[in-house]
């Protein structure tokens, strides 16, 4: 992978950046710690680490009861992902058009979506929708799944366009100067190298639609975080409660970060092994003789 392709979403640090990132992770992590100590300290003081107040974990019931906020955690997220993806590489290519009122509409929609939080989004979706639409009201489901998607695709249009753009200029000359049509070289040049360049961020990209999932709340979407809100209201075990909660996101996210990390690596070792100009030989292999 070329330099510009590892730096397609931000930029290495130099020798005294990267001491920097060191002293102050080191200094994090030190006060994190110490504030994990100190929190442990008083739970222990007023009695919140004692063992019935954890037993109701171990129950059965509760365990199901999570694991169904789990699933329909996942489940909102996976939609947004299916939908916001494609429509984030529709947008990309909109803003790189070279029709100027294709780029500026799609540029429009990415800086809109962009520059407004999610949660005013599901409150438009929730308050506003039913007044305008004369009572028309979505399912709780997509009250919460739809602001995830319009929100998403506008980040995800820039992590394509920096895909796209990192492609090594070599490969879109080469391709031009054989005659290739620009469809043809977006399809079968630019866009499978890009979806390589990307992969890794697209799966980053999950991590925050599944926090992004928490919004839940709002339209009482029975996910994990609402699933928990329940559960202090049954039980009034608030800090157990959203302690447990808190790690299974933590675990959650943590797992695809690495599936993240894993595919990176062996999306770099499958570039290194390929020799260089094998994209555009394939691609012109697969294009009819004129």
């Amino acid at each position: 992978m070329s330099a510009a392709q590892t730096r397609v979403l931000f930029d290495e640090p130099g020798p005294r950046g990267r001491v920097t990132i060191v002293v102050s992770s080191i200094a994090v992590s030190l006060l994190v710690v110490a504030g994990l100590v100190a929190a442990v300290l008083q739970f222990r003081a007023h009695g919140q680490l004692a063992t019935d107040r954890w037993q109701l974990f171990l129950d059965p019931a509760i365990i199901r009861f999570l694991a169904e906020g789990i699933g329909r955690t996942f489940l909102a997220t996976g939609v947004a992902a299916v939908f916001s993806y494609p429509l984030g590489l529709v947008l990309a290519l909109g803003r790189l058009s070279r029709n100027g009122v294709v780029s500026r509409v799609a540029g429009g929609w990415v800086e809109f979506f962009r520059s407004i939080p999610m949660l005013l989004v599901v409150y438009a979706f929730l308050l506003a929708l039913p007044r305008l639409g004369q009572g028309f009201v979505l399912p709780v489901f997509w009250m919460l799944v739809v602001p995830m998607i319009l929100v998403s695709s506008a980040s995800t249009a820039e992590v394509f366009r920096a895909g796209i753009r990192a492609v090594e200029p070599g490969q879109w000359e080469a391709a031009e100067s054989l005659g290739m049509e620009h469809s043809t070289l977006m399809r079968l040049v630019v866009l499978p190298q890009a979806f390589r360049i990307v992969l890794p961020s697209l799966l980053t990209g999950l991590v925050s639609l599944l926090k992004d999932s928490t919004l839940g709340y709002v339209v009482s979407y029975p996910e994990l975080m609402q699933q928990g809100k329940t559960l202090t209201a049954y039980y009034s075990y608030l800090i157990q409660t959203y302690l447990i909660v808190a790690v299974i996101y933590v675990l959650l996210n943590l797992a695809l970060t690495k599936l993240a990390e894993s595919l990176q690596a062996r999306g770099n070792r499958k570039t290194a092994a390929r020799p260089a100009g094998g994209q555009l030989a394939a691609a012109i292999e697969a294009t009819p003789a004129q």
